[in-house]
């Protein structure tokens, strides 16, 4: 049954254990610190944590750059806290998710310590070498204007090594069976821990033709290899993937027949909602939703504003990026390399509530699995004296206590935000747990109405014709129940008028504002929404909604 499918209703919080709490006072966050506030995160309703890497690691790359995938990181603690914090988020019912990091691994890796000595080196074919340097050497950098090449010569092996990412992150060589086998050891791994799947970090490198062949071949049969093993690990696991990829590229990752990805996060839309917040024109989101619609039934979109990379403009034409840039953007310290954006949400949209909740509203109703980012759900603001990406990473900001209450020593992983509109004095848990208006208990209201509507995870969708290019309107079916979503994305107020165009719509039943229902004669509504302003309906009232869950 699809409706078995946990993900598909479910929301999803991203967090850092190094920045979200720490127990023992030296300045790192640790997994006993995240013990201590999952009764948090159960409490506002979060299904699913999603972890950031923790484990052993140099620490170059915010962890990316993993030196031992079977242990964790001493400044988090050890394997023992993390048993306990996974027995502690099961008590709670609460699933958890591990960044897979296997296209690199640091340097500092024992594997590639150990094939630095030589072509025959136990590990050396574990990695991409060439013994002249490529033509190709300083493209496809992932982090252009900070990065300089693609391939490094190694004095040691007396070659070149391959990496996408920084230097000091050499690639993994997918293309030998001996490292995918090595892959699935480390999913075996976490599963007997207790993880309820991995969100896959850079899906494309990891099977794409290594090295300096300019035609790149993709090998989806090695995500399917890894989705048949994780099915036979634990057969409700998932795999979410990160691959900003074009909408007609898509179909290959998912697998036509369930057996590829079970989730990717959908940057395509996501770069086109970015766009619709800047101009308040709603066609290209259209667009973007019509061009990511057709996916595989038990499938997922993963929907997010912000995460803890930049928020990348790639996919937009330059005219469009250049919109975004203005408008959210301006400074060029607010910008990276030359795509993308270094701000979190709030700051963006210059802490304006209604803006903020117009956007997770959205996102709470977009065709697929909301994703959140530790911290949104205050306003956490960012610190752009910070480098590059670390802006976005910032201590959680708790309470006004001396650290935001993340910790009790003063030289934290990053410094806490103790300035301006955004300071932990002003924006913190504590001050919004005890405000019934704050943005904490809107979005913790907003996660309860998203879980209560199992269309938008489950259902088919369309969107409804308003004649007004600033309001999109959404109309999610399934099991006999539709709900309608309207949002304005101007700064004016605007009145539309739509026609659901199912049975029994005459009656709308408004699921979060003080009037509970709208009658519209012959099926069709007039409905005023304020600047930036936002519906939810129940079509035909609550009474189909109540008969099916009798049944």
């Amino acid at each position: 049954m699809i409706d078995d499918l946990w993900y598909k209703n479910s929301v999803i919080y991203s967090l850092d254990v190094d920045t979200f709490m720490d127990a023992n006072g030296d300045g790192i966050g640790d997994f006993e610190g995240l013990v201590r506030q999952l009764d948090y995160l159960h409490s506002i309703g979060i299904d699913a944590i999603w972890l950031a890497p923790f484990q052993p690691t140099p620490n170059r790359d915010n962890g990316y750059d993993i030196s031992d995938h079977y242990g964790v990181d001493p400044r988090h603690g050890s394997s023992g806290d993390f048993v306990e914090f996974m027995h502690q988020a099961n008590k709670r019912g609460i699933k958890v998710i591990i960044d897979l990091v296997v296209n690199h691994t640091s340097d500092q890796h024992p594997w590639f310590r150990e094939a630095r000595k030589g072509k025959d080196a136990r590990f050396h074919d574990w990695y991409v070498w060439s013994k002249k340097r490529p033509e190709n050497w300083n493209e496809g950098m992932v982090f252009p204007g900070v990065q300089e090449a693609t391939w490094t010569y190694d004095k040691a092996a007396k070659e070149y090594y391959f990496h996408r990412f920084f230097e000091h992150q050499p690639d993994l060589n997918t293309h030998n069976p001996e490292v995918r086998t090595e892959i699935r050891r480390i999913m075996g791994y976490w599963l007997q821990l207790g993880v309820a799947g991995f969100r896959v970090d850079a899906v494309p490198f990891i099977i794409e033709t290594p090295g300096e062949n300019q035609e790149k071949e993709m090998r989806f049969d090695f995500l399917y290899e890894f989705r048949r093993f994780l099915q036979w690990r634990q057969g409700d696991a998932v795999l979410l993937g990160e691959a900003n990829v074009l909408p007609a590229e898509t179909i290959p990752f998912f697998g036509e027949h369930d057996n590829g990805i079970h989730m990717m996060f959908n940057f395509y839309v996501n770069q086109y909602l970015f766009y619709a917040l800047a101009t308040g024109d709603v066609s290209p989101l259209t667009e973007a939703l019509q061009a990511t619609r057709e996916i595989p039934l038990t499938a997922q979109w993963a929907h997010f504003l912000r995460n803890h990379d930049e928020l990348d403009l790639g996919r937009l034409t330059d005219a469009q990026r250049q919109k975004v840039f203005e408008c959210f953007a301006p400074e060029a310290r607010m910008q990276l390399y030359d795509r993308g954006i270094r701000r979190r949400l709030a700051t963006m949209l210059d802490g304006k509530r209604p803006r903020i909740e117009l956007a997770y509203s959205l996102m709470f109703a977009l065709p697929g699995t909301p994703v959140m980012r530790y911290g949104d759900e205050i306003g956490m603001g960012d610190n752009l004296d910070l480098p590059e990406r670390d802006a976005v990473r910032t201590p959680m900001q708790w309470s006004d206590a001396p650290q935001a209450g993340f910790s009790d020593r003063p030289d934290t992983v990053h410094p806490v935000i103790d300035r301006g509109e955004f300071s932990y004095k002003t924006v913190n848990v504590a001050a919004q747990r005890r405000d019934g208006d704050s943005l904490l208990n809107w979005t913790a209201r907003m996660i309860r109405l998203r879980k209560e509507c199992p269309e938008i995870g489950y259902g088919a969708w369309a969107i409804l014709e308003t004649g007004n290019r600033h309001v999109l309107a959404m109309r999610y079916d399934w099991l006999g129940n539709s709900l309608v979503i309207l949002h304005n994305f101007d700064n004016e107020p605007h009145e539309v008028e739509i026609e659901p165009g199912v049975p029994n719509s005459d009656k709308l039943f408004n699921l979060i504002q003080e009037d509970t229902s709208h009658v519209g004669g012959d099926g069709r509504h007039r409905l005023k929404l304020k600047p930036y302003g936002y519906l939810w309906y129940r079509v035909g009232g609550l009474t189909h909604l109540l008969h099916r869950q009798r049944e």
